[in-house]
């Protein structure tokens, strides 16, 4: 399932709007073997600590964040990408209003 226009070339930014202290997500592509999220976090919002069984890329396309790994901060800004490893507890955190794509890969 694709909620992304097929062939045809988008401002990935504009596929989800910032919303006032909230987080949004959109789902734009997911299937069996995974997914694709676009998310806008407003400033201050988080995600609490978890877990996923598998690996998840986490790219920053406008804004900051901070993605915990294990304890461990890393800050992020528009361009920047981190790859959360399977089983690791981990959390993010908008330190300004930020949008991410989440690609989460079954495997």
């Amino acid at each position: 399932m694709s909620t992304m226009p097929k062939a045809e070339v988008c401002e990935t930014t504009s596929l989800v709007e910032y919303q006032d202290g909230s987080i949004v997500s959109r789902v734009i592509l997911k299937g069996e073997s995974g997914n694709v999220t676009l998310f806008a976090f407003d400033r201050g919002q988080e995600l609490s600590e978890h877990t996923a069984p598998f690996d998840a890329l986490v790219h920053v396309l406008d804004g900051e964040a901070e993605i915990r790994i294990s304890g461990q901060a890393y800050r992020l800004h528009a361009g920047q990408a981190i790859l959360m490893p399977a089983n690791q507890p981990h959390a993010v955190k908008a330190l300004e209003r930020f949008k991410m794509v989440l690609t989460m890969i079954r495997v």
